[in-house]
């Protein structure tokens, strides 16, 4: 990181210190906190919220806003600047997959991370194969909740944390309110956001349907996007509801290959794929009980189910070998056809009751969860030599398995109020994992019968300390775990060796933080952390005895992720008239990592080579996002710089390769703008430019889908909406 960051980032350290000495007292400051919320300033979660319990946790809370990120494109950069640390993998520029991972997690589609919507979970598999290919349009997110580290307690044991998406609800003043937002832009960019919501009697509704379509910034990107949600909830009394939710994504995205490091750096932009195309189709119905037997017990019932499709068709090869006609054939190579069928149902059930322990309110929490989840996995199928999106086969597939999962778990905690001002939080979770794959692989040559049963507690404390100026002193610490996934029983591209004696990875994290707010004027939540995170899964570049260059999947030793994450938002101009009806807001995200192998070792050229002293897989050391944000009336705007340092695709970190499917991932800075104008109380037009100084650099390298190769990101686009609600 050069001069101009460390200096910006002491003085935003001494800007920190300096103000805490004026902060007001509880008073102002909870007064003042419908400011903050009606402001949608970036703010943690509550002690107790519903049936969960967040106190002595590092918890953020995000509302998304037009005028402060590209919400049309789900810009993940932009909509989750204010939460420190998160690594963003940009797969595309329209948005079809998150991809977030932090303190040394694997972001590819959010595989580390418990993904939910309203509660429940959207990972595609939470054990075997928990990418989450579902994606809600971020148009529709009326609150992004993220819990760090010892979420593990209440949501499972993750290294990633946990984050839940809180859908918007109608209007319950209006029987019928509509709101539609239309959005063009480059590359043939459309984006149509349509709802209905209101309230009738005990019974209220949502519902919206999202289209996106566009080219793509690369040739061979065009992509076609759907997603539709319907909720209706019935309010049978005061103490109780009972709730509907149906929600679904399916898009079609042709994909434009990975490129090697001369390809890129002779034009980024350049594709030589036009026949590969990716499909997910994810439906999840929901049913949602609550019930408040008195002000201090609730109960909370929530029973899911999903189910769809992840589909491709693609000509998998490295980036220097092009997709052109077969001279023996007079045709093009056959395709690579590979789907998975996914079919799961989740119960959890979940208790909250509050109680006198002496003269104080403690609050204890409990619940239980069961899953079970099949996966049909059919891939290296023959396809067709045709050049549209076409599953069809012309031979059968060389793998075909049935993969099941069964999870039972359950969890208690309990907030013990030791004081009025400190609580301590212990908790225990107790899971049952087990996994089972049946079926064949190499067209039937091989059988393949694996179980694999785990039962193991997972502990977790959380301390917070309430000052009477409003700040709190938090830190937590929690174990994690990783069961290793499908992947690593069956490879799913032709570039990869599997360990056969791969382990699942375990671990744990510590928290330690410090947060509040100054009036309206300053907010900040700092603190440090630091990650253990043992038998590490990643791939490493090795050579085997026929001296040929490969992939190889293992567990590649243990690291440690520490650090220091630090956010911090001043309005700089009611700093000095707290009347103005106008603000200029300045923030920063900042993120330090140190992730480094402590142990491990590998093989090359029949030699052991140490990994002591490596960059973890994917963490760069500095992530940096800067903000300057206007309000004033009807007007709203954001320009925001996003700093990424370099990171390592492997383990070993290998510099370069000739295929790009490893190697280093260079340090990038990219800026992007949005605005928000609204007029005559029910419209509102909305401008956005990603990349606005068209830099050139990627964020990951990648050896399977939808590479293999370096993945280009977006240079500059611009999007332009209008938008009505009545």
């Amino acid at each position: 990181m050069n001069n101009f960051y460390r200096i910006s980032l002491l003085a935003l350290f001494a800007a920190t210190s300096g103000m805490a000495q004026a902060q007001k007292s509880v008073k102002d400051t909870l007064n003042l906190d419908s400011v903050i919320i009606k402001e949608g300033r970036a703010k943690h979660l509550p002690n107790i919220q519903g049936t969960y319990i967040f106190a002595g946790k590092k918890t953020f809370l995000v509302y998304p806003d037009a005028g402060k990120a590209n919400l049309a494109t789900n810009n993940a950069r932009m909509t989750l600047a204010k939460i420190p640390g998160f690594n963003v993998w940009e797969m595309d520029g329209a948005g079809l997959q998150l991809n977030i991972g932090t303190r040394g997690t694997d972001p590819h589609r959010s595989i580390e991370m418990n993904m939910r919507q309203n509660g429940y979970n959207t990972n595609s598999d939470a054990f075997g194969y928990p990418e989450n290919h579902y994606n809600v349009p971020f148009e529709a997110i009326a609150e992004i909740q993220y819990v760090r580290g010892s979420a593990a307690l209440q949501f499972g044991p993750q290294f990633g944390g946990m984050v839940n998406y809180k859908i918007k609800e109608g209007d319950s003043t209006k029987v019928l309110g509509f709101e539609s937002n239309q959005t063009a832009g480059s590359n043939n960019f459309f984006n149509s956001y349509n709802a209905v919501g209101g309230k009738v009697g005990k019974v209220s509704y949502y519902a919206f349907y999202s289209t996106r379509r566009g080219d793509g910034w690369r040739p061979n990107a065009a992509f076609d996007y759907h997603s539709y949600y319907a909720n209706i909830k019935y309010q049978f009394n005061s103490k109780g509801s009972i709730a509907l939710q149906f929600s679904r994504s399916d898009y079609v995205q042709q994909i434009a290959g990975g490129l090697t490091d001369a390809q890129f750096a002779e034009n980024n932009r350049q594709s030589f794929r036009a026949r590969n195309f990716f499909n997910p189709e994810i439906n999840i119905p929901a049913l949602l009980f609550n019930y408040a037997f008195n002000p201090d017990t609730k109960l909370e019932v929530i029973a899911q189910g999903l189910f769809g499709q992840r589909n491709s068709v693609q000509f998998i090869n490295t980036p220097n070998i092009k997709d052109t006609v077969n001279t023996s054939l007079k045709t093009f190579n056959p395709r690579q056809v590979d789907r998975d069928y996914y079919a799961g149902f989740t119960t959890e059930a979940r208790l909250l009751h509050s109680y006198k322990l002496g003269d104080l309110k403690s609050t204890f929490t409990t619940g239980i969860r069961y899953f079970e989840e099949t996966t049909k996995r059919k891939q290296k199928g023959v396809g067709t030599i045709a050049s549209d999106f076409d599953l069809s086969l012309v031979k059968p597939y060389a793998i075909d398995l049935n993969l099941r999962s069964f999870n039972f778990a359950t969890f208690a905690e309990n907030i013990f109020q030791v004081t009025q001002a400190f609580t301590i939080t212990p908790g225990v979770r107790y899971e049952v994992i087990n996994s089972t794959t049946s079926g064949f692989i190499a067209n039937g040559a091989t059988n393949v019968g694996y179980k694999g049963n785990r039962n193991f507690p997972v502990f977790g404390t959380g301390l917070q300390y309430q000052f009477a100026n409003g700040s709190q002193l938090y830190a937590n610490g929690s174990q994690a775990y990783r069961p290793y996934l499908y992947a690593a029983v069956t490879p799913a591209d032709n570039l990869t060796v599997i360990d056969p004696n791969i382990k699942d990875s375990r671990g744990y994290s510590f928290d330690l933080g410090y947060r509040g707010h100054i009036s309206y004027i300053f907010n900040y939540d700092i603190g440090g952390f630091y990650v253990r995170y043992n038998n590490r899964a990643g791939t490493i570049n090795q050579v085997d005895a026929q001296n040929v260059s490969h992939l190889y999947l293992t567990n590649v030793g243990n690291g440690t992720a520490k650090g220091v994450e630090a956010f911090t938002e001043v309005s700089l101009l009611r700093s000095f008239d707290s009347h103005a009806n106008s603000d200029l807001r300045l923030f920063n995200s900042l993120a330090y990592t140190h992730g480094r192998y402590v142990s491990g070792a590998i093989n090359v050229s029949g030699k052991n080579v140490s990994l002591v002293g490596n960059h973890l897989e994917n963490v760069p050391d500095w992530i940096n996002r800067t903000g300057l944000t206007f309000l004033s009336g009807p007007v709203s705007s954001t320009l925001q710089l996003s700093y990424t340092s370099k990171s390592f695709s492997d383990a070993n970190n290998t510099v370069s390769s000739s295929t790009g499917a490893i190697g280093v991932v260079p340090a990038y800075h990219v800026f992007d703008w949005s605005f928000n104008y609204s007029f005559l109380k029910n419209y509102h037009i909305s401008a956005s430019v990603n990349n606005i100084a068209n830099a050139k650099y990627f964020t990951r390298r990648i050896n399977m889908y939808p590479g293999p190769g370096i993945l280009p990101a977006d240079g500059r686009t611009f999007n332009v909406g209008f938008g009505i609600k009545l």
